[in-house]
């Protein structure tokens, strides 16, 4: 018992090491400024094109290994769903996008079993009965029907599920699956936005932006699954 409080410890260090080393080399070499400047989009569009072309399976191997971490480190999932698809495009900017994600959910939820199951089930386990009694009847069904809504902070929906015991095939599919719809409107947006970046040298303006049907059509259907998902609440709790 001491040697895995012990072990825990160690890894808990560890993987705090790995986040602020990882934050601190980003951020160093990239400001925010930087970052949100249409000359550094446009000049690193113009570089992950030549990169594509030329080691087209590195950049995806990159790119899923970039995810994995994002989401050990407990970043949002929006961000690089847009990236996803402002790199690789509509389609396989999709799948790739949806496996990263699930994988590094997975990875991330084997962490918060190993680190804080007795804790959630201590601090939370009495206040979801009723939603651990409706796993309980149909596991995968209702955690595909958990990731489908959403609505909650990404990391938190990876770890949450561990009061109630899904299994690992039931998330990892669960999750890969219920994600899908979203990520795909998600990468279209971001796959929208890379041609009108690539069509204009100066900064479109909102209503450009906007008035796109690669970035108009995303939002409607964005605006359908946000309406599903609140039907879908009211149908659960009730």
């Amino acid at each position: 018992m001491e040697n895995t409080k012990k072990l825990k410890i160690y890894l808990g260090i560890s993987y705090i090491i790995l986040i602020s080393t990882f934050l601190y080399f980003f951020f160093s070499k990239f400001s925010l400024q930087e970052l949100s400047s249409y000359e550094f989009i446009k000049n690193n569009l113009d570089y992950f094109s030549n990169l594509k072309n030329k080691n087209y399976f590195v950049l995806l191997a990159a790119f899923i290994l970039f995810v994995i971490i994002w989401v050990l480190l407990l970043g949002f999932g929006s961000p690089v769903a847009l990236a996803s698809g402002f790199v690789f495009g509509k389609w396989v900017g999709t799948i790739v996008i949806a496996i990263s994600l699930s994988v590094g959910a997975l990875i991330l939820y084997l962490v918060t079993i190993f680190f804080f199951k007795d804790l959630a089930h201590q601090k939370l386990g009495n206040k979801m009965v009723f939603l651990k009694e409706l796993f309980k009847k149909n596991e995968f069904l209702y955690f595909l029907v958990y990731r489908f809504i959403g609505g909650i902070p990404f990391f938190i929906a990876n770890t949450l599920p561990v009061i109630f015991n899904v299994k690992l095939k039931n998330y990892f599919f669960g999750t890969l699956i219920g994600m899908i719809p979203q990520l795909f409107i998600m990468v279209s947006i971001g796959s929208g936005l890379e041609k009108i970046i690539d069509a204009n040298n100066n900064p479109p303006s909102f209503f450009e932006i906007l008035s796109s049907k690669d970035i108009y059509l995303p939002l409607l259907a964005f605006l359908l699954i946000v309406t599903i998902s609140v039907f879908l609440k009211k149908k659960l709790y009730k």
